[in-house]
């Protein structure tokens, strides 16, 4: 699909959010150093992948009102 200048702008944004999401998902789940890090430290990564996850999200809802 073709997007207007302004929608292809929201579709890149998603498709970088998306991709730094997946590297904190991998971090948080699957890199050893998570566990090593402070409990604060690791609260704090997790409420930021939780926003991101809800930030990509309303990207998901508004990419899909173009169509």
């Amino acid at each position: 699909m073709t997007y207007l200048p302004h929608q292809q702008r929201v579709v890149d944004e998603k498709r970088e959010l998306d991709v730094k999401l997946d590297a904190l998902r991998m971090f948080i789940f699957h890199n050893e150093v998570f566990n090593t890090l402070p409990a604060e430290d690791q609260q704090l990564l997790r409420d930021q992948r939780m926003l991101m996850s809800s930030y990509s999200h309303i990207l998901c809802m508004r990419i899909d009102r173009f169509n």
